[in-house]
């Protein structure tokens, strides 16, 4: 059997999010200093669009949706497009088209629109 790079790398990137994950399930970021607060409302007092991340990731993992909705709906939202984007990544040799769409500028501009909307939206009115 032959090691190869990809498969290395495939190998870190499963150990990594397995060790996130349990990181982030058996740790309350609200009560850790494990977890860095945000440097954007630490200056600013403001939101940024990942603020409350942290918190939404291990309220997901104890299957408190509305919870982790209430920390940072964006995040929430944007799994099943996360999930996308590493589908097209996973499959960019086989299905180069969709990879092509997935990373088109016309869809980098949409997802930087709706995080822009986002993070003004929450300041505003303080979701």
């Amino acid at each position: 059997m032959t090691i190869t790079k990809r498969g290395i790398l495939w190998t870190a990137a499963i150990v990594f999010v397995a060790a996130a994950v349990f990181i982030f399930a058996t740790t309350d970021p609200e009560k850790s200093v494990l977890f860095p607060k945000c440097p954007f409302h630490a200056l600013t007092g403001l939101q940024c669009p990942g603020c409350g991340s942290q918190r939404a990731i291990h309220a997901l993992l104890h299957g408190q949706i509305a919870k982790a909705i209430g920390y940072n709906g964006l995040l929430v939202a944007s799994i099943p497009a996360i999930g996308v984007i590493a589908a097209a990544e996973a499959g960019r040799k086989k299905h180069p088209k969709f990879h092509a769409a997935v990373n088109s500028p016309k869809t980098i501009a949409v997802i930087l629109a709706v995080i822009a909307a986002w993070w003004i939206t929450r300041n505003i009115i303080g979701i």
